[in-house]
């Protein structure tokens, strides 16, 4: 990447070759046997690896996760008619609940009209009942040809 400052111009640099070296095959020795300790210490292994070394340590059991409780299966045939009962269950309870609302509104405006009625009809009989057995201004009964205000009298 940046230039060499050699003053050789570059055909007449020199070229390293570079041969790999065989390795020899690796000597597998066995493992000497340890015999397991009692008691809670854990026993300790040697392994020697293929170029001479040995290594100690302690063996490491793998943790063993706990066993699951077994679930009973529920088939989905079944969750789903469950779930259909559920839903049918609320269908029917609105249409209760909507058929009790109407009637109650039906019923609401059944008395309000009555109450209308009677209050117009009372209002109407008031005005009928006062007008005969009401005593000022002008009186005409044409069929006896009776004025009070103009004081004619047949």
């Amino acid at each position: 990447m940046y230039p060499d400052h050699t003053h050789q111009p570059p055909a007449e640099r020199a070229i390293e070759v570079h041969q790999p070296t065989p390795l020899p095959p690796a000597v597998t020795v066995p493992a000497p046997v340890v015999q397991a300790q009692p008691g809670s210490i854990p026993a300790v292994a040697s392994i020697v690896l293929p170029d001479g070394r040995v290594v100690t340590g302690y063996a490491i059991n793998p943790v063993q996760p706990e066993p699951v409780a077994a679930k009973p299966a529920v088939s989905r045939t079944a969750v789903n008619v469950a779930l259909g009962g559920v839903g049918f269950l609320a269908v029917c309870g609105g249409l209760i609940l909507l058929t009790s609302f109407i009637a109650a509104l039906t019923a609401f405006i059944t008395q309000l009209i009555t109450l209308a009625a009677v209050i117009f009809g009372g209002w109407i009989a008031v005005q009928l009942f006062s007008a005969s057995s009401h005593h000022g201004g002008t009186t005409v009964n044409i069929r006896k040809a009776t004025f009070k205000r103009n004081h004619f009298h047949s």
